[in-house]
């Protein structure tokens, strides 16, 4: 499977479709952003609020969106794809902190971004209001919202196309509308000098609490290093020069209205971002604000869905049911995970009601995310050896940025903020749950050398004293080594006698490149025991019943095998030979008691098997040919207490 590279070149169209899918996000923050810091202001509006908040913008974006993401973050990429999973993927050696920093970043990315579709439309809608104070806005928000995740099982291809250049057209208006307050107030300039951010922080009274406020411009730094694989290191970051140029440009200007408007500001609880607007271009303007956070729903639903099929790949996430809608490839569509975040987002809504209050519950969980970035990045770095003094500089930097900004957020805890560290502990009680309980019942698998049971597997296969259960009988297995298979196969094999004619091996290899799709064939008993292993990418569809189909195809095109059956009255009229798949399902026996710990791993891992699917759904196994076997968790352990033999009675029993 060849990796489309449509947009991975630097163009035009390419800077294009990259505005549409990367910068919904961090595009749409000025639609709340500074509305949030006049909210948290305790005090009047003054000089030094205003250029100081504006430079702490100015800023963050500088350091934490262009020097960390854009610079550092997407440079250190899995074959192109980034985000935090793939980062994990980059790892040579899976520390187990690292793939709990990975979850806890996973989850909180996750858990903060069920705020986004929120916030962003609940924003533009309630732009409405400067045109009819009367117009219900919960109602419309809702509406858009189901109609936005009820169209994401048909793809969003069609739709996909204008996001480009829709978000051209936002990006030019929040420029435009920036400048023309900035030529009224041209002092406004000025502010980007961080000795106004230094004050802000050190003698303005709360100013750490404004913080919060102001980190909300760059949450979706995060999303744009998820969506590298989707458009390009180059297209990223070009097009990130003129994004952050208008974002800047917008800011000041919202800034620049507020000094020249103060009264009006405090007394009407106005949204600068609509007050910077002549009246004759509210309505377009707040049509176009609307057409951008729906679009910045999209990338964020649309990202979600890669997030949690990453995690699936790499096992951090229950294996679920995973729809490709289209012919794009990357475009999947999760029916779990879109009906999850229907609910969430809708009651974000109904229970916060007004964006202000959402400004609450926002960006606190994705400053976490932030930090678990920071630690992984570089603990990669440190593994890959890079200049140790520049990897300390960086985690010192950035722990301090981040740290701070994290304890500006905490504020918001009690007042919103609760329910996405709610959610996200949630997301990682699953994912630990998954992850580890997995871990644990494969430290209970025996690998063993088959070679010693070759003679007994190629004797049962002739040994017509035992029914035959299929003509060909295929197993999953997850040895990597060819000599090697678990135990619970040769059990289900000899312990249940299975005769067949051919017993084969499918291992499915999960690379670390994404795009990876290629097989190989071992006859180890030839004809009667063969095993196929398959490298697959871990964005590519385990539809593992089909590829079979094609290795058969192969090996029967190639003169090795023959697919026709072997029974004699089915063989004259060519009849195709039949398949039957053993799918083992390992179950924990009541004999053996785990430590606490591991029991309450394990029972987490038992809840999250309740939405998981199993390996025939998720291998794409025709259920019409699978059998399902239990096998027992055979754990050794010293017996202390064997159970003693009665002595024989004398007594006749009458």
């Amino acid at each position: 499977m060849k990796k489309n590279n449509g947009i991975q070149k630097l163009t035009l169209a390419g800077l294009i479709i990259t505005l549409g899918i990367v910068y919904g996000d961090i595009g749409t923050s000025p639609l709340y952003v500074m509305k949030a810091i006049l909210s948290l202001s305790e005090e009047k509006i003054s000089r030094e609020l205003i250029f100081g908040t504006l430079s702490c913008i100015f800023w963050t974006l500088t350091l934490q969106t262009t020097v960390k993401y854009v610079i550092i973050a997407i440079r250190n990429n899995n074959h192109g794809e980034g985000g935090i999973f793939a980062l994990f993927a980059l790892f040579r050696k899976k520390w187990l902190w690292v793939a709990v920093i990975t979850m806890i970043g996973g989850c909180m990315e996750l858990a903060d971004g069920v705020i986004t579709p929120a916030i962003t439309v609940t924003s533009s809608i309630e732009g409405l209001r400067m045109i009819n104070p009367s117009i219900p806005v919960i109602p419309i928000v809702l509406s858009i919202l189901t109609i936005l995740f009820f169209i994401q099982k048909f793809g969003t291809s069609f739709v996909g196309k204008t996001f480009g250049p829709v978000m051209l057209i936002w990006f030019s208006m929040l420029a435009v509308l920036g400048l023309n307050q900035i030529f009224a107030f041209p002092e406004i300039i000025n502010a980007v000098n961080p000795k106004y951010a230094y004050h802000l922080l050190a003698e303005y009274p709360g100013g750490i609490v404004l913080l919060g406020a102001v980190f909300l411009c760059t949450t979706g730094a995060e999303a744009l290093y998820s969506d590298l694989g989707h458009c390009g290191l180059r297209n990223i970051r070009v097009s990130w020069m003129f994004v952050k140029t208008t974002l800047v440009l917008n800011y000041l200007g919202q800034g620049a209205w507020i000094l020249m408007n103060q009264d009006m500001a405090v007394a009407t609880h106005i949204n600068p971002f609509y007050a910077v607007m002549p009246q004759w271009f509210l309505l377009p303007g707040i049509v176009i604000a609307t057409m951008a956070a729906i679009i910045a729903s999209q990338a964020l639903i649309s990202g979600a869905f890669t997030l949690v099929s990453l995690a699936v790949s790499l096992n951090f996430w229950p294996k679920i049911k995973i729809n490709y809608p289209t012919v794009i490839k990357g475009q999947v569509f999760i029916p779990f995970v879109n009906t999850f975040l229907w609910i969430a987002c809708c009651f974000v809504v109904i229970f916060f009601r007004e964006s202000e209050n959402m400004n609450a519950a926002y960006g606190l969980s994705i400053t976490i995310t932030m930090i678990m970035t920071t630690l992984l990045l570089t603990a990669y770095f440190f593994q890959s050896k890079v200049n140790s003094f520049f990897t300390g500089t960086l985690l010192l930097v950035y722990l301090t940025i981040e740290g701070t900004f994290l304890v500006a957020n905490l504020h918001k805890f009690t007042s919103g903020g609760w329910f996405t560290m709610l959610l996200g502990l949630c997301l990682f009680m699953i994912m630990y749950g998954w992850y580890f309980g997995r871990k644990l019942k494969n430290s209970y698998i025996t690998f063993i050398n088959f070679n010693e049971y070759l003679p007994v597997i190629k004797k049962l296969s002739k040994d017509k004293t035992i029914p035959k259960y299929a003509s060909n009988i295929v197993y999953l297995i997850k040895a990597n080594r060819l000599d090697h298979v678990e135990s619970k196969i040769i059990y289900s094999i000899l312990r249940k006698p299975k005769r067949a004619d051919r017993y084969w091996f499918l291992h499915v290899n999960i690379m670390n490149n994404p795009n990876t799709f290629e097989y190989e064939i071992n006859q180890i008993i030839p004809d009667i025991l063969i095993k196929v292993d398959f490298h697959l990418g871990f964005k590519v569809e385990p539809k593992i019943n089909f590829y079979f189909r094609q290795v058969l195809e192969d090996m029967e095109h190639k003169g090795e095998l023959s697919l026709t059956s072997k029974y004699s009255s089915l063989k004259e009229h060519n009849i195709p030979s039949d398949f039957t798949f053993i799918n083992l399902d390992r179950i924990m026996t009541k004999d053996h008691t785990l430590p606490f710990w591991k029991s309450f791993t394990m029972t987490l891992h038992s809840l999250t098997r309740a939405i998981s699917i199993n390996d025939v759904v998720a291998l794409g196994l025709d259920t019409s040919n699978v059998v399902e076997e239990k096998i027992p968790i055979i754990i050794e352990e010293t017996v202390k207490h064997r159970i003693q033999r009665r002595k024989k009675s004398t007594k006749m029993i009458s």
